[in-house]
């Protein structure tokens, strides 16, 4: 089944009820987004010769018409290639050329952009031009028919290990990962609204097609992304928001809120995921916005599951091992196993940490014309996830590191992780990132990286002594220090490849 009928399904059920807002004004109900994105699918076939199976483009900020541009794609038979837009002219050049786009998508701030990569003109669409204007008047075209294991979207991963690969997401993929955000993440009720903060490229418009199934609203901020001010604003005006924010944007929505006073009624749920949310954090997110927030935990492998940590679950403060869960990633989604390994793929017993794997109808066939990097990842059926991690005797996965973070120092095993929360509990500690440095006594030594708050930085000592009030010796970092900021990707990943560039 196109996943493109859930789309068609609403205009159906729902045609009167209120779709695409720009801020709080509403530009589409479900009828005009349905009969908008049949025209633009018509149109992608009829003049730019899309076939089913073809590679279609979206290189743009977030914007009112990305919705019906990858629902279009979709409703055509095609492939869905949505782009960083922060991605720079050589990287996209890359992504087109590998995925063998046919047609490219784009904001009108990032033509030259597209056009410089190799974008060809003549199938090249601007949003909200005149000729895409001239596109969504189009008389429409019926969904087309597409099998569960047919090529849906291909999700270019971050390339930080080299040239990023295209993750191939099916129909099946997609659907599943729809069922598991009602079972397992949050439902969606009559009256919500989902907020586009986060790029739409990634996870936060993934998270569409829930909306889109239940007929309710997807909201674009006007400043195109996540400004603390303009989301308080959309929660009174538009009210019951959800949002997927990285944990870098939920503690920057956490400090406005708790600077301002600012009212949080009109937030429902706030999905955070694509990095570690540390303890402190989270509890001041807790304390400051309510029983709001949600965990969730994927890969674009596995988009948006492999497990999740429910509200109910975080607000369990009487169960006795809920400092342990909040820290946790959650159990495994309902449509996935999760598995926690050692070197040669055997199972580890509860508390003992190795690889993460995962199977289930949300994992990916492949990655696009690239048979050796599948062979490495897919194995046996289970996806392995590259990252470490300890499953609990009740299933709730504490994520450790990346394997390729993890610090080995003098033999032993010393996880970022752990380290950076004992690091938070200072006061004047903004944020912190710790990576490893090669050293030729100990192998590798623990370096730490940190963004101090507004009583300034600290003396060593004082880092020093919190550590070994915390943690093992050997864990304490070598050597510490401070930056204005860290590095970032556009999904406010800490960038520690760029970290340990900064080392020489």
């Amino acid at each position: 089944m196109n996943i493109a009928h859930l789309l068609r399904r609403s205009a159906q059920l729902y045609p009167d009820q209120p779709a695409v807002l720009h801020g709080d004004q509403l530009l589409f109900t479900y009828r005009a987004l349905g009969t908008r994105t049949a025209a633009l699918a018509a149109c992608l076939r009829e003049h730019h010769g899309v076939l089913p199976g073809d590679r279609v483009a979206i290189y743009a900020a977030n914007a009112p018409e990305y919705v019906e541009a990858l629902h279009a794609v979709l409703w055509a038979g095609a492939v869905s290639v949505p782009v960083n837009y922060k991605l720079h002219a050589k990287e996209l050049a890359y992504v087109l050329a590998d995925s063998g786009a046919r047609v490219v998508l784009v904001s009108e701030a990032l033509l030259a952009a597209a056009h410089e990569a190799g974008a060809d003109p003549a199938h090249t669409l601007v949003l909200g031009s005149e000729a895409y204007q001239a596109a969504v008047s189009h008389a429409p075209m019926p969904v087309c028919d597409r099998a569960p294991d047919d090529l849906a979207s291909l999700f270019y991963t971050s390339g930080t290990t080299g040239r990023p690969k295209g993750v191939m997401q099916t129909h099946r993929n997609l659907l599943a990962m729809t069922a598991c955000y009602f079972t397992d993440v949050d439902d969606v009720l009559p009256g919500d609204a989902m907020v586009y903060a986060a790029p739409m490229s990634h996870g936060a418009g993934l998270y569409n097609y829930a909306q889109v199934l239940r007929g309710e609203r997807h909201v674009v901020p006007r400043s195109g992304g996540f400004e603390p001010a303009e989301l308080v604003q959309l929660a009174a005006s538009v009210g019951q928001l959800t949002l997927f924010a990285a944990p870098t944007m939920v503690h920057r929505l956490v400090d406005h809120v708790r600077a301002t006073g600012a009212d949080v009624s009109g937030f429902k749920t706030i999905v955070y995921g694509g990095g570690p949310m540390y303890a402190d954090d989270l509890r001041n997110a807790l304390a400051v916005m309510g029983n709001r927030f949600a965990q969730i935990y994927g890969q674009g492998e596995s988009p948006m599951t492999i497990t999740a940590l429910q509200r109910a679950q975080l607000a369990d403060r009487n169960h006795p091992r809920w400092a342990e869960r909040m820290v946790s990633v959650g159990v495994a989604q309902s449509l996935v196993e999760v598995r926690v390994v050692d070197a040669t793929g055997q199972p580890l017993p509860p508390g003992e940490t190795g690889e993460v794997v995962v199977r289930g109808d949300t994992v990916m066939p492949g990655y696009w014309n690239n048979p050796e990097a599948t062979v490495q990842t897919l194995r046996d059926g289970w996806l392995c996830t590259g990252d470490m991690g300890a499953l609990d005797v009740d299933g709730f996965l504490t994520l450790k590191d990346r394997s390729k973070d993890v610090i080995i120092s003098g033999g032993s095993n010393i996880y970022p992780r752990e380290v950076e929360e004992v690091l938070l509990l200072h006061p004047q500690v903004h944020e912190v990132a710790v990576v490893g440095q090669r050293d030729a006594e100990w192998g590798e030594v623990v370096v730490a990286y940190l963004v101090a708050g507004e009583g300034g930085a600290v003396e060593d000592a004082a880092l020093d002594a919190l550590c070994l009030e915390h943690i093992a010796r050997f864990k304490r970092p070598k050597e510490y220090r401070w930056v204005e900021g860290l590095p970032k990707n556009s999904y406010g990943k800490v960038l520690k490849t760029e970290l340990r560039g900064m080392r020489a």
